[in-house]
């Protein structure tokens, strides 16, 4: 059986060379003998490696004439679209364009979940407001405080009650995590952040669907202006 670790490698350097324009949309990849030639490894692991991209919708195979590369727009992996927006219109320009995505996405469920949350469900959102704070005061618990941003955000989204929004943000979590990781290592970000999060809970006691998504807008608004000030123009070390 191909391991697990030299499958994703072998995905991961042929996704690279897709992105980097090596095998453009409609592009025809290598084939197996070639890529295990490349790569040093086994025929099955590249198999293995292609389905993982076929699955993903990032190639297609078609019967007798090879595999070739899809429009990215037909990728099903955000993780994979994400690194191409990057190298296509800047990594700048794709944070951004996700922090858009997300402003749509969490002002609309914090409005819903500001009508069916319960009381549970703020108690979770105080808890994970006070780990934020607590690993932000340590100064050294980057890892701790992602964990609390992103379970606050997932309260919110549990609480909207609509199973269609959670399906639709579930995709995002792992890159939110690594997005989450690289600003939050900026005190002023995470003071930040803890100072909206405040706010949207606040919001949400209210149960007012306006105030809610009004706060949400306010954290969505403060994290590009961080994301300008403290990231994307900050100056070498």
């Amino acid at each position: 059986m191909a391991r697990k670790s030299l499958v994703g490698e072998v995905a991961d350097d042929l996704l690279d060379r897709i992105v980097g324009g090596e095998f453009p949309p409609g592009a025809l990849v290598p084939g197996e003998l070639d890529l295990s030639a490349q790569h040093e490894v086994s025929r099955m692991t590249v198999r293995e490696a292609m389905k993982t991209l076929e699955a993903q919708r990032i190639l297609s195979v078609q019967r007798g004439r090879g595999t070739f590369v899809n429009p990215v727009e037909q990728w099903n992996s955000l993780d994979a679209v994400l690194r191409a927006a990057s190298a296509a219109v800047g990594n700048d320009v794709a944070a951004v364009q996700l922090i858009e995505l997300r402003r749509m996405l969490e002002t609309g469920a914090c409005a819903l979940a500001a009508q069916r949350i319960t009381p549970g469900d703020l108690e979770r959102l105080r808890v994970c407001l006070g780990e934020m704070q607590a690993a932000h005061d340590e100064r050294g618990g980057l890892d701790e405080f992602v964990a609390a941003d992103l379970a606050f955000h997932d309260v919110i989204l549990e609480a909207s009650g609509n199973v269609f929004l959670t399906a639709v943000f579930q995709p995002l979590h792992r890159v939110l995590a690594a997005r989450r990781a690289e600003t939050s290592k900026v005190p002023e970000i995470q003071a930040h952040a803890i100072a909206m999060h405040e706010r949207v809970l606040a919001a949400l006691e209210t149960r007012d669907p306006r105030l809610a998504r009004e706060a949400m807008d306010e954290h969505m608004t403060q994290t590009l202006d961080d994301l300008a000030t403290f990231v994307q123009h900050r100056a070498p070390v």
